[in-house]
């Protein structure tokens, strides 16, 4: 029911979020020019996770689905959060990740050691959340990772 819940309300806050907060150019790819990237290649991990969880690139919110490649969280609720709490340690600060971060404490309490043992790894890394993704597409993964110090 929480999962839900979630899920709607983060349809809910999308569309006026991304009209607020994500007012940018899309990067116009299709998920067949990623997959057809090298298959070391950021871009093409960026194509098999939406694959694999069956969504769809989001005009101007790109990078969110990179950060889920870059720090190896799924799809799931629970995913999101721990993602967004990675971010937080890494420095992002946006309404979306407050009330992301927000919504984990409260419905998902017995999981705040998970959670923070994710804001730590955030910190440790170096700052990549507010970086141009689209040129670093083409790059190594493995490279970009152990570049930025992102842990899983």
């Amino acid at each position: 029911m929480r999962e839900l819940f979630i899920e709607w309300m983060y349809r809910t806050v999308r569309i006026p979020y991304q009209w607020i907060f994500k007012r940018k150019e899309a990067w116009n790819l299709t998920l067949q020019e990623l997959l057809r990237m090298p298959e070391e290649s950021l871009g093409f991990h960026l194509g098999c996770f939406l694959c694999r969880h069956h969504f769809e690139i989001q005009p101007t919110l790109e990078e969110h689905d990179i950060y889920h490649v870059l720090t190896q969280t799924g799809g799931t609720v629970c995913d999101e959060i721990t993602m967004q709490f990675y971010l937080l340690g890494n420095g992002k600060r946006s309404p979306f990740v407050y009330l992301v971060v927000g919504t984990g404490v409260v419905f998902y309490p017995f999981q705040w050691g998970h959670f923070y043992q994710s804001f730590r790894r955030g910190k440790q890394a170096h700052r990549f959340y507010d970086l141009n993704f689209l040129p670093l597409l083409p790059y190594p993964i493995a490279d970009f990772r152990k570049t930025f110090n992102i842990q899983p």
